[in-house]
């Protein structure tokens, strides 16, 4: 599993990291930020939820 982000639909509103902080982090400059781009199966339920709660639909996974 890979997390891709879109940056030209991102807004960073956040909510990713909220679901996910392992993963996504937005600077204080509004910059998401990809922590780990290829997380762990432990890790799955959380970006799938991140991706699905994405506003702007920025964020998507790749299977490898």
């Amino acid at each position: 599993m890979r997390v891709v982000v879109d940056y030209e639909l991102c807004e960073a509103n956040a909510i990713c990291m909220e679901v996910c902080p392992a993963v996504f982090k937005v600077d204080d400059q509004d910059n998401l930020h990809i922590l780990i781009e290829q997380p762990g199966e432990e890790l799955r339920a959380d970006v799938e939820e991140a991706v699905r709660l994405c506003p702007r639909q920025a964020l998507s996974i790749a299977e490898d």
